[in-house]
């Protein structure tokens, strides 16, 4: 790829960067929104309908359905352009994420996990300025409509939790992790696509996942949770069928978060899911008929000022540092001569990548 030039992305074989910018966006926010509607309402219905509450199992499970759907679609570790120590950090903190933010379900009601969930758009926004490799600054318009959408699903959810409350310490423990990871998770994925635009979602999210099973491992063992949710789930077959269900629904969800990523930042991806937990919450009041109050008019009403903010055009561009022509003397064998020389200077904001 020639310098300047922008890396084509596909979503399921449909062409995104040749297409309007508003196009790309439409396009992947609506694999986004169908995927994870469906996965919403399949966790609704586990964990508070059928009591199952194995986060790191069910992710476990999630993550072999991803292996056979990414090999359905034709990717091969021969397309690689990464190493694979890129991804260990990285599928770390998406597991990790992944099990905690599923377990904490056993303790929250669903509306409260996202009320906490739905914060991470400011830590990740934050968080960008600080990778090596990405150095993300945004306006000061992107920083006030972030907070109305956070402050609006908080007060949806708090009137949520006079109704219908479920809240535990641990619970809260729980997905305050899994939000701290979430704030490194989004920028470290851009990163890797700023730095190695040749990455494709695929890859991402293949390696994310192969490195990443293994570390559910420990947890699921020490916590006994393995033996548990065996024995339910044998007793329970259907649940399987629920969860591949599942599994496949968010598939098609995750590729197209990568794809937002790659093609609109970490920040505008965060907004997107924040929007869309606000339907995820609609349609759990609506699905299993619970009240709606002035209160959570309130919440909607400031969560539409921050989204209608969000849609005002920039005055200018957000300031992004670009590394991805340094990239070749970074993730693969150095240059020889003067070129690996002129890049010695980058290699301590590089390395904490990998």
């Amino acid at each position: 790829m020639k310098k300047g030039e922008e890396q084509e992305r596909f979503l399921f074989g449909v062409a995104l960067t040749v297409r309007p910018k508003w196009q790309q966006f439409l396009i992947c926010s609506s694999g986004f929104f169908f995927g994870y509607l469906i996965n919403g309402i399949c966790e609704e219905y586990v964990y508070n309908r059928l009591q199952f509450s194995y986060g790191w199992y069910f992710t476990f499970i999630q993550g072999f359905v991803y292996l056979a759907l990414i090999r359905l679609n034709g990717f091969d570790t021969k397309q690689m352009v990464n190493p694979w120590n890129t991804y260990v950090k990285l599928s770390a903190v998406l597991m990790g994420s992944h099990g905690l933010t599923k377990g904490s379900l056993a303790f929250l009601n669903y509306p409260a996990q996202i009320m906490f969930k739905s914060t991470k758009v400011l830590p990740v926004m934050i968080m960008g300025a600080f990778i090596p490799g990405l150095r993300r600054k945004y306006p000061p318009h992107e920083y006030v409509s972030a907070t109305l959408l956070v402050v609006g699903l908080i007060i949806f959810t708090l009137a949520d939790a006079q109704t219908s409350p479920n809240f535990s310490i641990i619970g809260v423990v729980m997905i305050t992790g899994a939000l701290i990871m979430d704030s490194f998770l989004g920028n470290l994925q851009e990163a890797i696509f700023t730095m190695s635009p040749e990455t494709t979602q695929m890859e991402m999210l293949f390696c994310s996942t192969v490195v990443g099973l293994p570390v559910l491992i420990p947890p699921m063992v020490l916590t006994g949770e393995l033996f548990r949710a065996w024995k339910s789930c044998y007793q329970h077959p259907y649940v399987y069928g629920v969860l591949v269900f599942e599994a496949m629904a968010t598939f098609v969800g995750q590729v197209s978060v990568l794809s937002l990523i790659a093609l609109f930042g970490a920040a505008t991806t965060a907004m997107v899911t924040t929007a869309r937990k606000v339907v995820t919450l609609l349609l759990s009041y609506l699905l299993f008929t619970k009240p709606l109050t002035e209160q959570h008019a309130s919440g909607l009403l400031l969560i539409s000022m921050g989204i209608a903010l969000k849609l005002l055009p920039d005055s200018k561009p957000q300031k992004r540092v670009l590394v991805s022509t340094a990239l070749p003397e970074f993730m693969k064998p150095a240059a020889k001569g003067n070129a690996a020389e002129a890049n010695n200077e980058d290699d301590e904001e590089r390395r904490p990548l990998v």
